[in-house]
């Protein structure tokens, strides 16, 4: 932090971000961090700061989602999300708050929540919150007039052998094996 600020300080604004930028800054959650560095250096591009933020945790890009998302970069925050896993509870409530304003991100987050539940990622879910996942993907498919496909599309993301997605598949009616 400190030859970050000496950088600063001496007008070397490109070199301080390139050296110091993303790993010199850290906050509570992602998105505070995004807003940190994106103050700190307020002449680079927010898309290029979220990139190179992405670039610097490979694996887990999909912790980027919810900040890509706030920043309203939704084939962003899609791509995250089928990339690297990200808490189903979170791409639920983004579902949830997009089925009106955004039905096709809402209907492909719901996807990707129930694809994330099927392989057991996510802690402490409950059949509410696959039955949630599956109501936002329904309304949102509804919004957009693709009915007929959408029951075929939560079918493929829940399919597999393992437990959690024999869990999902009970939750939903569509696996009545024990």
């Amino acid at each position: 932090a400190v030859a970050e600020q000496l950088l600063l300080d001496a007008g070397r604004v490109d070199e301080a971000y390139a050296r110091y930028g993303i790993q010199a800054t850290s906050a509570n959650t992602n998105i505070a961090t995004f807003r940190a560095i994106a103050k700190r250096y307020p002449g680079i591009e927010p898309s290029r700061i979220l990139a190179d933020l992405i670039a610097s945790t490979p694996g887990d890009e999909g912790k980027w989602f919810a900040t890509a998302k706030t920043l309203k970069q939704y084939d962003l925050a899609l791509a995250l999300a089928r990339r690297a896993p990200v808490d189903p509870k979170t791409l639920v409530r983004a579902a949830r708050d997009h089925v009106k304003s955004q039905p096709a991100f809402a209907l492909e987050v719901a996807l990707t929540a129930l694809y994330w539940m099927a392989r057991g990622e996510g802690y402490e879910l409950t059949g509410a919150d696959v039955g949630a996942a599956h109501d936002h993907a329904v309304a949102a498919a509804g919004t957009l007039g693709h009915e007929a496909l959408v029951a075929e599309r939560i079918a493929g993301n829940v399919a597999g052998d393992g437990p959690a997605a024999r869990w999902a598949r009970q939750c939903l009616g569509l696996d009545t094996d024990p």
